[in-house]
């Protein structure tokens, strides 16, 4: 697993605690993250929601950098599924 994938699945750790679905991160060349009740974890399952962006994308958005609904809109973050569960986590990453 790349670092980029265990620091990822460190910070989002520490703003998400379950999440009611099933959200994914991809981060093409490092790896994919997964979100769901349980927590975060490292993984590539199937998910409601797939997210898709860089490492500096997905890096400012954790950060507070970016607001995940402008780097949508600006095509920087890609959304594949739904939708709904999508505003639900881009609320929660604030």
């Amino acid at each position: 697993m790349s670092d980029v994938i265990n620091a990822a699945v460190e910070a989002l750790s520490a703003k998400v605690s379950g999440f009611d679905g099933v959200a994914k991160f991809v981060i093409p060349g490092e790896g994919a993250i997964m979100i769901d009740a349980t927590g975060v974890h490292a993984g590539d399952e199937e998910a409601d929601v797939t997210l898709t962006a860089n490492t500096e994308v997905f890096r400012a958005i954790l950060d507070g950098e970016m607001n995940p609904t402008t780097a949508f809109m600006t095509g920087k973050l890609k959304v594949d599924g739904s939708m709904g569960m999508a505003m639900k986590l881009g609320s929660v990453l604030g």
